[in-house]
């Protein structure tokens, strides 16, 4: 933006930018913005923990490992913590919590149902549990660090502090995965070999 005195124009002019050859046409709804892909972003991550907080029981029916189905219990209960989070981010944009079908988490998710279904009962089928919850948590890693470094480019320090507890708490669930499967699960697992 320029500006200066009467003498000279005051120019503001958004930045022209042409779409590089054979680029995909964007929808008539896409975002323009950072706030809007922000936005966005909070509905995608929104319907996955919603929908984590169904697949999630499903893993810990299956699961064997006492240790394994307590860390699932316990991370369900931070899921759902973590989508009375999100509502209160939107709340902080001004925005009503509403959804937008994530197809990442949907696709994860249907990878986990396959897993199950894929293997046996005991070592094996923890192990696959594991694996299949390691990559949702690995997508909702990289989903809060981004949204987190978003809200701060947006100078939204209310919603920084949020997505930053919940990124934290996200990493601290894979580890845990991490731990079960090495010190047990793919142990037993690999004895059936």
């Amino acid at each position: 933006m320029k500006t200066t005195d009467s003498k000279k124009e005051t120019t503001t002019s958004k930045k022209e930018v042409s779409a590089p050859k054979g680029a995909t046409k964007a929808k008539s709804d896409a975002a323009s913005g950072l706030t809007e892909l922000f936005e966005d972003g909070l509905k995608d991550i929104y319907w996955a923990e919603k929908a984590l907080t169904k697949a999630i029981p499903a893993m810990t029916k299956n699961a064997t490992s006492a240790d394994l189905i307590e860390a699932l219990n316990s991370h369900l209960t931070e899921t759902e913590e973590h989508v009375t989070r999100l509502e209160k981010v939107f709340e902080i944009i001004g925005k009503k919590a509403s959804a937008k079908k994530c197809d990442a988490m949907a696709g994860l998710i249907e990878e986990g149902k396959g897993i199950i279904e894929e293997t046996e009962v005991g070592g094996v089928r923890d192990a696959g549990i594991i694996a299949a919850a390691q990559k949702i948590e690995h997508y909702e890693i990289a989903t809060y660090g981004t949204l987190r470094q978003f809200a701060e480019t947006l100078g939204l320090a209310d919603a920084v502090k949020i997505l930053a507890q919940t990124l934290e708490e996200e990493k601290g669930a894979d580890k845990k995965l991490t731990i079960i499967a090495v010190d047990a699960v793919n142990l037993e697992a690999a004895e059936t070999d």
